[in-house]
């Protein structure tokens, strides 16, 4: 087991298999994006799931592909191959298998033997083309992943070796879930959508409406939500009420200025509506909040 930190991000890697590795990461950033450098391998297969958070890849072919709670991908190391990595909420809780199909053709864990195909069957499904498939999860997929977690430490590793098996065979079923494939968005798409946020979370006290955002930037209206909702995990409107309580929580706590001054400075013009938000967020009233700090 190897572990590596660098104060704010995490990263634990287990070996399950002979070329079979699983790696945890609790990542944090304050930059939009950054490189990746993984290696080029085209028989190396990677699946992500993300636990939490977001994170994204924007890949040299100009497609950008972004995972949130539940979601998955598969690629090899080659289709990412100078892609950058994107956390566009800031974090990302979530683990990556590698596995080496050359190795698991060769020399597959025993349960697999009598299924001496898999891994073929895993290169031509989804590593024949550059393609970069990613899903939302289902009910099967996330109890497979979830024991992944929060095991005794006993039977953690047990519990992962006999968790990738599954995984493995489930993902060589032809019903294998295509039907909940998520959508690439072309990276000039997300650009504009990352200035749009940025245009938002710098102007709090405004509110701007999609038309006019639409207008503003040349984005359709229908497609600056979708991609807005595929890049950030939730709508325009649901996302920036975030942000809005997650400063008035900041005003709350550090400056002295009053509940209505406050409400101004994420765009609220009812104090009431602005203390019914806030409850709902942090289920207290702004003023309880205020004393408790």
């Amino acid at each position: 087991m190897n572990h590596e930190t660098d104060g704010r991000n995490r990263a634990e890697t287990v070996r399950l298999y002979p070329g079979i590795h699983i790696s945890f990461y609790s990542l944090t950033a304050e930059t939009e994006s950054f490189p990746i450098d993984d290696g080029h391998s085209e028989q190396i297969l990677e699946i992500n799931y993300c636990r939490a958070g977001r994170i994204g890849w924007i890949r040299k072919n100009g497609s950008s592909v972004y995972l949130g709670p539940k979601d998955f991908s598969l690629h090899t190391m080659q289709a990412y191959a100078d892609s950058r990595r994107t956390l566009p909420n800031g974090f990302y809780d979530g683990m990556t298998l590698r596995i080496n199909l050359q190795e698991l053709a060769g020399h597959p864990p025993e349960p697999l033997e009598d299924a001496e195909v898999i891994g073929t069957l895993l290169y031509e499904k989804f590593c024949r083309s550059a393609s970069f498939p990613s899903f939302a999860g289902n009910r099967e997929t996330e109890t497979i992943f979830s024991f992944f977690y929060n095991q005794p430490p006993a039977l953690q590793l047990s519990y992962q070796k006999i968790k990738i098996l599954e995984l493995l065979l489930y993902l060589c079923r032809p019903d294998h879930i295509t039907e909940r494939r998520l959508t690439e968005y072309q990276s000039e798409q997300v650009e504009i959508v990352h200035k749009i946020h940025e245009q938002l979370a710098r102007s709090l006290d405004q509110r701007v409406t999609i038309e006019a955002l639409s207008k503003q930037y040349l984005m359709n209206p229908t497609t600056l939500k979708a991609v807005f909702k595929s890049v950030y995990g939730n709508s325009i409107a649901a996302h920036m009420k975030e942000h809005r309580m997650e400063e008035a929580a900041r005003l709350l706590a550090e400056t002295d200025r009053s509940i209505a001054e406050i409400a101004l400075a994420v765009g609220y013009d009812s104090q009431s509506k602005f203390s019914a938000a806030f409850k709902d967020c942090f289920h207290m009233l702004p003023k309880e909040y205020r004393r408790k700090r």
